[in-house]
């Protein structure tokens, strides 16, 4: 590679460090109507941000939500496309009490660049343009064909970006995404991500009356929808972690010998895990580690109950209501809409008729993973070797990006998880934080991905 492209990154990072400091500060918070105006500055600011670091037919593109901001360069024949995905959407920034500093003043400490947005996902894109940026006009152009999309919805599930990729396929046509919205496995662990897991998401909700009753008048004569509640869900899981629902492990693919030989050589102290968490003590599937379970088991939680009196004091009623959140990661193989049909019969199943109950799918994303001798991945080993000084180790991640199947469906393009996050950047939590060493050195990192990238198709 040309060693000025390396040069002009290591010297501008004053530079880079003040952009993104101005990217930061638009509270692009795309679940909340009031900064719907917002995020549409937000989308202007990157477009002319692509524009002015040489990207082509920069334009913002309408949805039925929030817009998705285009560019690309291909004036490189022969040579491989790569589609780089990114969201310039943010989470809300409650609780603001939790905060340290201001959420959108990007605030320097011990070394780590502390706002919402700082590594989800604002700072890693943000990785790429600037390397794009220093090949363009260091380089003289790009080893690659690039193309861009940023979109402003990834954070209340991305609802309009299928459709767009369905509508946009001729423009989107590449040989690889690229995407960067992970964390690496830890601090001074550079690692390539080569699974995800998917999502089913739902609410739950039981009636019992028409209102709240008077639990002396009319305990014992009606079912208390939060006691059922309680019952039903309690009928989800074993003791061991099991998920009781039938069908539910049917299609699940099994971990591989050699991939549990390989989690268990990562730089992994599961006490120092739990410690980290505050936990009293780790619990999950029977059978298998912590990082089987949070990585390639699937899994039933809780995430929101709601029903009754929850004020300071006492108020004897029986509730009319109860509600609750759930959500299910799914692994490879398994089907999203196929295990939401089989929940939805298991819940009616077990549910008593002294309640009337309501299921609402929510949404939901499948999973993924790839082989790792996937080439456009060993072109990632070789620049996260060449920009941070050690090869990366292999993992998968928790999450879910379901826009990664999409892209695998409807472009037969594979991804490559690029991410530059730590486990402990609180990404939807206050005091989110972007290690400052993992930006630049992703910078450098990238560079040289189109440089490895380019020499697949020659």
């Amino acid at each position: 590679m040309n060693p000025a492209v390396v040069d002009s990154i290591l010297t501008s990072r004053s530079r880079y460090l003040e952009e993104l400091t101005r990217f930061i500060a638009i509270p692009s918070v795309s679940a909340l109507p009031e900064h719907a105006g917002d995020t549409r500055t937000c989308a202007e600011w990157l477009s002319e941000q692509m524009t002015a670091i040489g990207l082509q037919n920069v334009r913002i593109i309408a949805t039925a939500g929030h817009p998705v901001v285009y560019g690309d360069w291909l004036n490189a024949p022969g040579a491989p496309t790569v589609l780089f995905y990114g969201h310039y959407d943010v989470q809300p920034v409650d609780p603001l009490d939790q905060w340290t500093s201001p959420p959108f003043e990007a605030t320097i400490r011990d070394n780590e660049l502390f706002a919402r947005g700082a590594t989800d996902d604002k700072g890693q894109l943000f990785v790429h343009l600037k390397a794009i940026e220093a090949h363009l006009k260091q380089g003289g152009g790009l080893p690659v064909n690039a193309r861009v999309i940023f979109e402003g919805e990834e954070e209340i599930g991305s609802p309009n970006l299928d459709q767009f990729i369905r509508d946009h396929k001729d423009e989107l046509a590449c040989d690889v995404v690229v995407i960067s919205d992970s964390p690496m496995f830890e601090k001074g662990v550079p690692s390539i991500c080569f699974g995800l897991r998917g999502l089913s998401y739902f609410q739950i909700d039981l009636r019992g009356t028409t209102t709240d009753l008077h639990s002396g008048s009319f305990g014992g004569a009606v079912a208390n929808p939060a006691f059922v509640l309680a019952q039903v869900l309690s009928q989800m899981k074993d003791r061991g972690g099991h998920v009781k629902i039938p069908g539910f492990y049917d299609d699940v693919r099994a971990l591989t010998e050699r991939e549990r030989e390989e989690y268990k050589r990562l730089p992994f102290n599961e006490k120092q895990y739990r410690k980290n968490l505050g936990a009293p003590k780790l619990h999950g599937e029977t059978g298998y580690s912590t990082l089987e379970r949070t990585w390639a088991r699937p899994t039933f939680e809780v995430n929101g109950l709601l029903s009754g009196f929850t004020g300071e004091g006492a108020k004897t009623v029986i509730p009319a209501t109860a509600m609750a959140k759930i959500s299910m990661r799914l692994v490879p193989n398994q089907d999203p809409d196929k295990i939401a049909g089989l929940f939805e019969s298991y819940v009616k199943k077990v549910a008593p008729k002294s309640v009337e109950l309501k299921v609402t799918r929510m949404h939901g994303g499948k999973p993924w993973m790839t082989e790792l001798d996937n080439a456009y991945i060993q072109a990632a080993a070789r620049a996260i070797e060449l920009g941070f000084g050690k090869s990366p180790v292999y993992t998968r991640e928790g999450g879910s990006i379901p826009v990664v199947a999409t892209f695998q469906s409807e472009l037969n393009a594979p991804t490559v998880l690029f991410g530059f996050g730590t486990p402990d950047e609180n990404a939807h939590a206050p005091n989110e934080k972007l290690d400052l060493d993992n930006f630049f050195g992703g910078i450098v990192a990238s560079a040289y991905l189109y440089e490895e990238i380019g020499k697949i198709g020659k």
